[in-house]
């Protein structure tokens, strides 16, 4: 598997680890400095976002990846991932959005940890 094939697992495997509230790849993949950036611009520190999906707070129930361009530079990279997504989040009802998260990476150990995702709409 090349680079770009493990930066996109990282990004496949959060959300798997949303979608089925799994602790475990969530711990996996999202490195210890991670921060989500919530459209509403409302940052979520990754201990934070982990406690929100397994809380229900935020609950993922599907995810089409649709596009998954990557940029590499050295042991960094950027992955804006597109995809296709049902969810209900904050108390809201369960609604499709086309969901892009702007990921910032950087490899660990060999292993690509996601640093920041920040989302929105496209």
């Amino acid at each position: 598997m090349d680079e770009k094939e493990l930066i996109r697992n990282a990004y496949q495997k959060m959300y798997d680890g949303m979608i089925a509230k799994d602790e475990e790849i969530l711990r996996e993949v999202l490195d210890d400095s991670f921060i989500l950036v919530h459209m509403t611009g409302m940052r979520q520190p990754k201990e934070e976002f982990i406690g929100a999906v397994l809380g229900g707070t935020l609950n993922y129930y599907s995810a089409e990846h649709e596009n998954l361009p990557v940029e590499i530079n050295g042991d960094t990279a950027v992955l804006t991932g597109q995809s296709y997504v049902a969810a209900a989040v904050f108390g809201g009802g369960r609604s499709n959005w086309h969901l892009q998260q702007k990921c910032s990476m950087k490899k660990v150990n060999g292993e690509w940890k996601i640093t920041r995702s920040e989302a929105s709409t496209y």
